[in-house]
């Protein structure tokens, strides 16, 4: 009677484990067990449900317990596998699916899972090789398809990605990990409309799945899809309070003015993803005859970041600094790449290794200083500063905002940035560089081409209104006021950057919507950025957006000599155009509230002679201000560099730190 009993709720765990209701399958396995201690066969899908429930400790015992009463039990060795999957440790788990191959070369899940181990551990020829034997035991196995598409994804072979995702959702169309891994490799192949599509099925199936909402909303802002966008981000922020994970930081950024929100979905994020005990040993003291700074970026290449700092990385004063960089993202042998090569004392491509081998490689190295230029941004890999990669460890420039973490010691910013009240809203010290924090090249390249207005597909008269910001930036609000000034300013142009074919339209039927004519929108596609400059000089006015700063897109617009026109926020991301304007001395740029900054730009349309004055003043101050003197800001944030490096030493815990002029 008691093994019938026992056989039930085994039967029953089963049923619910294959329904997806893991806490009953769960309760039936245990209920089994309790009758039956030692049936090998309940301890293991006990264990995969534990998996599913990511009760991990536990599973991890009975697996143990498994082994000992069946040491031939491939199933065991496989979710042995899958539990140090979960936990990172890649390595390990490729041992235990390799000895579940051992002992059953035919279990497909087995190939499968290896082959993704093999992905983590960046060995993806061998991952391919172990998914067709895979394919080849078991063709109709989703989780091998979804696995091949991850690896080919992360080879940046996005096509043969999404038809390995469509081979998965075919043999289960309810896959959810499928579409989520489906909509990543639309977002590259920027195939947003289809994107959002997909997107909208994943809710359906799991609402309340962890970030789907952040996400979600970010591709509607990037397609410029703002159909119930306010209810919806009004929605994001209620469950951020409640501290549900609902949103990657970065794609609360363009959605959200308030460093309050910022700082809470990071550390929502951070507990998460990056709170399991992973932390290296301790790093003792070691003195370097210099100062050691490590650089860590996905993007040494033809990018923004490298636009920016490649003139700063130039200047380091050699004789007190050695600089290092970690490079994790793709080997391009383009210009920047190059240049950057020549510049460092030491240029590590460190993509192939996992986040740990990096922070252990880094203090090899002996870094005193980790520099991370990405953030939250595409490409970044927060888990090497979890590791402790450093003994000090800064976020700078990439990411706009605090990484709510408290293995980021500082954030480089400005007085402009970071008010003073603002400091309880960002995890990290605050570097006060005296004018702007970001670091610009006074060497940039200017085309030597005089655009004309047919040149670039713009009318022959009127005002050029322009912003070259990403389209995602551009909110309902911003183009309510875009509306405005070009009612208040006869036959004026709104000048737009095109992202995608997407937004394109969406942007021209939101205009039409706001009495925009077609004829007043003109979109510019992307161009080599000596050209981009040199075009930018035929606009008039660069008009900013809210909540969402222009950052780069402002640097560009001052260096081409074409007054920005802002209107401060609240946020980091949303003070970027007004610290270069201080640091540039063109403070009446600077707005601060919508009615001001719309009269403003009308009364500069209409009014030639003081929009002249202040071109006058901005070409004047180009070269005489702080906001394109590289060997001055270099000279500030090696100041900083030593001052914190010296509490280090001094055991003092990290503190505001303010850079005199």
């Amino acid at each position: 009677m008691s093994f019938e009993i026992a056989k039930q709720h085994f039967l029953d765990g089963l049923g619910f484990f294959q329904a997806d209701q893991f806490e009953k399958a769960e309760f039936h396995f245990l209920e089994s067990l309790k009758i039956m201690p030692d049936r090998v066969s309940t301890l293991t899908n006990l264990s995969a449900t534990q998996i599913k429930l990511s009760k991990l400790s536990e599973a991890k015992d009975l697996l143990q317990k498994t082994i000992i009463l069946d040491k031939n039990n491939t199933e065991a060795f496989l979710n042995l596998g899958l539990i140090d999957t979960a936990q990172l440790n890649f390595k390990s788990a490729l041992i235990y699916f390799e000895q579940a191959i051992t002992l059953n070369p035919k279990s497909y899940q087995a190939w499968s899972n290896k082959g993704l181990a093999l992905t983590k551990l960046k060995n993806y020829d061998a991952a391919l090789i172990a998914y067709e034997r895979g394919i080849n035991l078991h063709a109709k196995y989703p989780e091998v398809w979804l696995n091949k598409g991850i690896t080919l994804a992360a080879l940046n072979r996005h096509e043969e990605a999404f038809l390995a995702y469509e081979m998965a959702l075919n043999l289960k169309p309810d896959y959810y990990e499928g579409l989520l891994n489906k909509v990543l490799t639309l977002q590259s192949l920027k195939r947003y409309d289809a994107t959002l599509d997909v997107y909208e099925k994943a809710m359906k199936l799991k609402p309340d799945s962890d970030y789907l909402l952040g996400y979600y909303l970010y591709i509607k802002i990037l397609i410029g899809d703002w159909n119930q966008l306010e209810s919806e981000v009004e929605q994001l922020i209620k469950k951020i309070n409640m501290k549900l994970k609902v949103a990657f930081p970065f794609s609360t950024l363009p959605l959200v003015d308030s460093p309050e929100i910022h700082l809470a979905a990071a550390k929502i994020f951070v507990k998460d993803k990056y709170s399991i005990d992973n932390s290296l040993d301790n790093i003792p003291h070691i003195l370097n005859k210099k100062i050691r700074i490590g650089y860590f970026s996905a993007d040494f290449h033809n990018h923004a970041t490298s636009y920016l700092m490649a003139e700063f990385f130039e200047l380091h004063n050699k004789d007190h600094f050695e600089i290092i960089a970690f490079s994790f993202g793709p080997s391009f042998d383009d210009e920047s790449r190059q240049r950057l090569m020549n510049t460092f004392d030491e240029f590590l491509d460190v993509d192939m290794l996992s986040d740990k081998e990096i922070a252990n490689l880094s203090r090899e190295k002996r870094i005193d200083i980790a520099i991370d230029l990405k953030g939250f941004t595409k490409d970044h890999r927060t888990g090497i500063f979890a590791y402790r990669a450093a003994p000090l460890q800064v976020n700078y420039l990439g990411y706009p905002g605090t990484m709510g973490a408290d293995f980021i010691d500082y954030i480089i910013a400005d007085p402009t940035l970071i008010p003073q009240e603002s400091q309880s809203f960002y995890s990290e010290k605050i570097i006060y560089l005296p004018n702007t924090y970001q670091v610009n090249d006074s060497k940039r390249k200017m085309a030597n081409i005089q655009f004309s207005r047919a040149d670039l597909g713009l009318p022959q008269k009127g005002f050029i209104f322009c912003c070259f910001n990403n389209n995602y930036k551009i909110t309902a609000n911003n183009l309510d006021s875009f509306a405005r000034i070009l009612k208040n300013v006869p036959g004026s142009i709104l000048w737009l950057f095109e992202d995608n074919p997407t937004v394109k339209e969406n942007l021209i039927k939101e205009a039409s919507n706001r009495a925009i004519s077609k004829d007043q929108l003109v979109f510019a596609r992307k161009m080599p950025i000596a050209e981009h400059l040199s075009r930018l000089r035929v606009a008039d006015l660069f008009l900013d957006t809210l909540p969402y700063n222009a950052h780069t897109t402002a640097s560009d617009a001052l260096w081409a000599g074409l007054p920005l026109l802002t209107l401060i926020g609240k946020s980091f991301q949303a003070r970027v155009a007004a610290s270069l304007l201080m640091a540039i001395r063109l403070p009446e740029l600077i707005t601060y509230s919508q009615d001001e900054f719309e009269s403003l730009a009308i009364e500069l349309a209409n009014n030639s002679e003081k929009l002249l004055h202040i071109k006058e003043k901005l070409h004047n101050n180009r070269s005489s201000t702080p906001v394109f003197n590289t060997q001055l800001l270099t000279q500030h944030i090696e100041t900083a560099y030593t001052k914190i490096y010296e509490r280090y030493l001094a055991n003092l815990s990290p503190e505001h730190i303010y850079i005199d002029q």
